[in-house]
């Protein structure tokens, strides 16, 4: 069975503009024409817009991407290229979602400090917190922020 650029961006959920672009840049070497020059997409090529969506999802450019259908388009000669820049893709991945995570722990940290506020009616409540009255996964960045304080009070 084959699809327009329209159906095949609604199975996708992406605008018909994004797959008619990959196509220009070259990101879409696989897709099959009409007698009319019309795209023609199959349910094989969703597995290749699922990878270029996922490389770009993963901060990779439109160029980058473009190098690595290329490989793909080569074969087996270069696999080892792909698996490296899957790997390093993979750690970057990693180290974005490492970062996430410390950003949302501080988040949350500072979503109890306000409510701790707001129940006092004041900020100052918290200056003069102990250290066990700290909720056991914030305590580090209370911590930190105490002595940052000391810092600026010194």
């Amino acid at each position: 069975m084959f699809y327009t650029v329209g159906e095949m961006a609604k199975k996708l959920h992406m605008a018909p503009s994004t797959l008619r672009y990959y196509d220009k840049e070259g990101l879409l070497p696989f897709v099959e024409r009409s007698e009319s020059g019309n795209r023609m997409f199959k349910d094989s090529d969703m597995e290749w817009l699922a990878v270029i969506e996922c490389l770009k999802q993963t901060g990779m450019s439109i160029r980058e991407i473009k190098c690595f259908i290329d490989w793909c388009v080569e074969g087996d000669s270069s696999i080892n290229k792909r698996l490296n820049l899957i790997r390093q893709q993979r750690e970057a991945v990693e180290e974005k979602m490492q970062q996430l995570s410390q950003t949302l722990t501080m988040l949350h940290y500072k979503e109890w400090y306000y409510e701790k506020a707001q129940e006092a009616g004041t900020c100052q409540v918290l200056a003069d917190m102990k250290k066990e009255d700290v909720p056991p996964e914030y305590r580090e960045i209370w911590e930190r922020g105490r002595g940052e304080l000391e810092k600026l009070q010194n």
